[in-house]
C-alpha cells in the first residue's frame, strides 16, 4: 500500500502537448511507454477501432475469445509508478474493440441463463452487503441478426431507450415499464440528448421490412415523459435520396440537426418545421458530415476533401447558434488529420485521428470557450486506446468510456483509467486492474477523485468505487454489486452507461433476436443502487 503521507505516482517522461499552434507536429512518447511493469502484461493488439468513412461506419470485426474465469469478488489494483512491481495474476484473455458483445457460453458451473430472474428473484438473492438491483426483461421478438440499441435517455425518474420498433420507459426506482410505444417500422437513428423538457425525435425506416435500400428517412417526435408521440414527417431533403440510408442526428436545445450524406440541415423541435441548411464550404470542399448537441450548443464537423491524397485533407468542427446557423467560430485539424469522437461539449474535448494510420495514431484535443485550441496531447503512452477501444464508429457523440467533468478529463478502457488535467493535458494519475476487466470513469468527486465503475467477469459481478490521487489500496467501494446478476452484468460489456443520484444503469448496445445462435438470454436492463 502506497504510503499515505506521499505522492503515489511518480512523473515519467513529460508529455508533449502542443500549445498555441494546432497545425504543428505533435510529439509524445509511443505506445506503452511510461508504465513498464505495473499491471498485467500488455496484451496482444486488438481488434482495429472502428472509423467513419464516407456516409457510413466500417464496424470492425467481432472475435468470440475465450474466457478464463477469475474466481474472488475484489479485484486488485495498481497504481502507476510504483516502485514494486506486481505480483503475477490470473488473467482473461483480452476481448476484441467494437461495440457489440462477443458470444459467450456460460462459466463453467455458472447458471443457465434461458431465464432472467425477475428483480423479486433478485432481491431473494441478495446476500449482505450487496446493492440493490433491478434487472428488466423485454420478450419482444426482434429479427434474428444483431439489433442495435440506441442512446440510453434518463428523463425524470426514467430511463429511456429504443430497441428495433419499440421505444420504452423503465422506472428508476425498481426497472417497471412504464410506458412503451411501438413504431410501424424499426429505428435507426437516436440522438444522444432530448430537449431538457423531455422531448426527442427518432429515425425509423421508411418500410416494415428488413430489406437492404431501406431508407432511415421518418422522423417521429415522441415526448419521453409521457409516451405520448407527436408529429411525424419524413426527412425529404434535395438530392441522392440513398443518402438517407444512414443519417446522424443531435439536439441543441429546442433544435434538431440532421446529417446526411455531404449536407446537414436544422428543424424546430416544437413542429418539425425546416430552420436552415447548414453550408458547404471551400466550393463544396468541405462537406458536413456529423453533428453534436447537448444543452443549447450545436457542433457540426466536415470533412475537408481537397485532394486525392489522404495527407493533404483535414477536418473541421464548428460551432453554430442553433436558431440562426451563424457560425459562432471554427477550428480545422492539422493537415492530414480528421475529427474523430466528441468526449464533452462544455468544454469541447474531442478525438482526432491520422488519415494515413487511422486504427492507431489518434491524439485528445481540448479548445477553449471561443474555440481557440488550448492543448493537444497522447494519451496513447499510457496504453488508453480512442473511446476505450469502440473507436469513432457511428454518431461522433458519445465516446464510450472517456468523459469531462471537474477539470478532469476521465479515460478508461481495458483494465484502465486515468485523469488528466482539462487545460494542459497533463496526465495526473490513474491505475490499473491486476484482472481484464473494464474500467470507466462515471463521474469526478470534488475535481480530484473518480467515481468508477469495473465492469463484470465470466462469474464475478462489477463494482462501483471511489478512487483519488493517493492510489492503489485506498480505494472505497460504494456499491457491491450482487452475484446474483453478475452473468448478465457481463453480458452487458462495453454497454451503455449512466449514472444518476447514485443509480448506475447499464444496457447492452447491441442485442441478437435469434435465441437458438446464443446460449444465454439477453437482460434489456440492469440497474444498481447503494444498499440503503
Amino acid at each position: 500500500m502506497p504510503d499515505p503521507q506521499q505522492p503515489w505516482y511518480t512523473p515519467g517522461p513529460p508529455q508533449q502537448p502542443v500549445p498555441g499552434n494546432p497545425y504543428a507536429s505533435e510529439g509524445g512518447a509511443q505506445p506503452g511507454s511510461g508504465a513498464q511493469g505495473f499491471g498485467p502484461p500488455t496484451p496482444p493488439p486488438p481488434t482495429p477501432p472502428r472509423r467513419r468513412f464516407g456516409r457510413g461506419p466500417v464496424v470492425a470485426a467481432v472475435v468470440a475469445l475465450v474466457l478464463v474465469v477469475v474466481a474472488g469478488g475484489v479485484y486488485g489494483l495498481t497504481d502507476w509508478g510504483r516502485e514494486d512491481p506486481a505480483k503475477p495474476v490470473a488473467k482473461e484473455s483480452p476481448r476484441p474493440s467494437g461495440s457489440a458483445s462477443p458470444s459467450r457460453t456460460p462459466g463453467a458451473g455458472g447458471p443457465e441463463l434461458s431465464h432472467i430472474p425477475t428483480t423479486k428473484e433478485v432481491a431473494a438473492a441478495r446476500k449482505p452487503g450487496e446493492s440493490s438491483a433491478w434487472i428488466a426483461d423485454d420478450r419482444t421478438d426482434i429479427p434474428k441478426q444483431i439489433n442495435k440499441v440506441h442512446d440510453l435517455w434518463i428523463v425524470g425518474d426514467t430511463a429511456v431507450q429504443a430497441l428495433y420498433r419499440k421505444v420504452t420507459a423503465y422506472r428508476l426506482s425498481d426497472g417497471a415499464e412504464v410506458w412503451s410505444v411501438t413504431l410501424p417500422s424499426a429505428v435507426c437513428e437516436t440522438p444522444a440528448n432530448p430537449t431538457p423538457d423531455g422531448k426527442v425525435v427518432v429515425f425509423r425506416k421508411e418500410r416494415p421490412d428488413n430489406e437492404r435500400g431501406n431508407r432511415c428517412n421518418q422522423m417521429q417526435m415522441i415526448d419521453l415523459r409521457t409516451g405520448k408521440q407527436g408529429w411525424h414527417k419524413k426527412l425529404d431533403e434535395p438530392g441522392d435520396e440513398d443518402d438517407t440510408l444512414i443519417v446522424y442526428s443531435a439536439i441543441s436545445g429546442d433544435v434538431l440537426s440532421v446529417a446526411r450524406g455531404q449536407r446537414a440541415v436544422t428543424y424546430r423541435m416544437g413542429d418539425g418545421s425546416k430552420l436552415y441548411e447548414v453550408p458547404s464550404e471551400k466550393k463544396g470542399a468541405c462537406f458536413p458530415d456529423d453533428v453534436a448537441g447537448g444543452a443549447a450548443r450545436l457542433l457540426v464537423t466536415s470533412e475537408c476533401m481537397v485532394s486525392v491524397d489522404p495527407g493533404e485533407n483535414y477536418g473541421q468542427v464548428r460551432e453554430l447558434d442553433p436558431r440562426t446557423g451563424k457560425i459562432l467560430w471554427r477550428y480545422r485539424t492539422k493537415t492530414g488529420w480528421r475529427f474523430g469522437s466528441l468526449i464533452s461539449m462544455d468544454p469541447v474535448v474531442f478525438t482526432t485521428f491520422n488519415n494515413e494510420d487511422t486504427a492507431n495514431d489518434w491524439r485528445i484535443t481540448v479548445l477553449d470557450p471561443k474555440g481557440k485550441h488550448r492543448v493537444t496531447f497522447d494519451a496513447r503512452d499510457k496504453g488508453f486506446e480512442e473511446c476505450a477501444g469502440d473507436g469513432s464508429g457511428g454518431n461522433i457523440q458519445p465516446c464510450r468510456g472517456a468523459s469531462v467533468d471537474k477539470g478532469l478529463i476521465m479515460l478508461g478502457g481495458q483494465s484502465q483509467v486515468g485523469a488528466y488535467d482539462v487545460k494542459s493535458g497533463k496526465f495526473l494519475w490513474g491505475i490499473k486492474s491486476e484482472e481484464m476487466r473494464m474500467l470507466y470513469a462515471l463521474r469526478a468527486e470534488d475535481g480530484k477523485a473518480m467515481r468508477i465503475y469495473e465492469a463484470a467477469g465470466p462469474s464475478t459481478p462489477g463494482r462501483t468505487f471511489l478512487m483519488g490521487p493517493r492510489g492503489a489500496g485506498t480505494e472505497t467501494e460504494v456499491v457491491k454489486h450482487p452475484k446474483a446478476t453478475a452473468a448478465w452484468e457481463y453480458e452487458m460489456f462495453m454497454g451503455h452507461t449512466a449514472y444518476v443520484d447514485g443509480r448506475l444503469v447499464l444496457t447492452s448496445t447491441h442485442m441478437s433476436g435469434d435465441e437458438n445462435q446464443k446460449p444465454v438470454r439477453e437482460a434489456r436492463m440492469l440497474s444498481f443502487a447503494a444498499s440503503p
